[in-house]
């Protein structure tokens, strides 16, 4: 059977960024009220957007983290979101920032089973312990990002910058499953 392009799914992308100046987080507080601070468990306020649904941890040394996002834009988007509101309520001032992407966690399909066994000696830089964990764990070096693979033909990738990373990681695994014949697609 010929080979199905996988469907790639970005599931989380992890941005941070740094306003280079200190935030009063108890001012965040009181402009928006549905935020979360609870500094004697956390040292970090949350801030949350409900488009894009995101996460954003914000701590009093202007550094924050944003979860949740589904793609590097919406990352970005929901980062300057939130520097524009607090710019505008006067809790920050006018100023750079760096803005990075962190990780991107994706889950793709490659529409087969794959023979994990031969897969764990054909592919070197790997973790395979099924009697501990039912995938096989996979360091790519170009792009360098880390794939957990399952007999299923299911996998997650991390640890990419670039979503187009990501793209480029699961096309080169499935291209080598094919190549190796360690990929079997069912007949239905």
């Amino acid at each position: 059977m010929p080979k199905v392009d996988a469907i790639v799914k970005i599931e989380n992308v992890v941005a941070s960024a740094d306003l280079k100046q200190n935030v009063d987080l108890n001012r965040i507080v009181r402009h928006y009220p549905n935020v979360e601070y609870r500094p004697e468990q956390f040292p970090g306020l949350v801030f949350r957007l409900e488009n894009p649904r995101t996460a954003t941890l914000i701590f009093n040394s202007g550094k924050m983290v944003c979860t949740g996002a589904k793609s590097e834009d919406e990352a970005r988007d929901a980062i300057l979101r939130i520097i524009d509101e607090l710019r505008r309520s006067g809790i920050i001032s006018e100023g750079e920032h760096e803005l990075q992407i962190q990780n991107i966690v994706a889950s793709a399909n490659l529409k087969g089973l794959i023979d994990l066994e031969r897969t764990a000696y054909a592919l070197g830089r790997i973790i395979y312990e099924p009697e501990q964990f039912p995938g096989l764990i996979y360091r790519m070096d170009d792009p360098p990002v880390v794939i957990l693979l399952f007999s299923s033909g299911k996998l997650v990738c991390t640890g990419a910058k670039k979503e187009e990373a990501v793209y480029r990681a699961v096309k080169k695994l499935h291209q080598f499953l094919e190549d190796e014949n360690l990929i079997y697609y069912s007949s239905e």
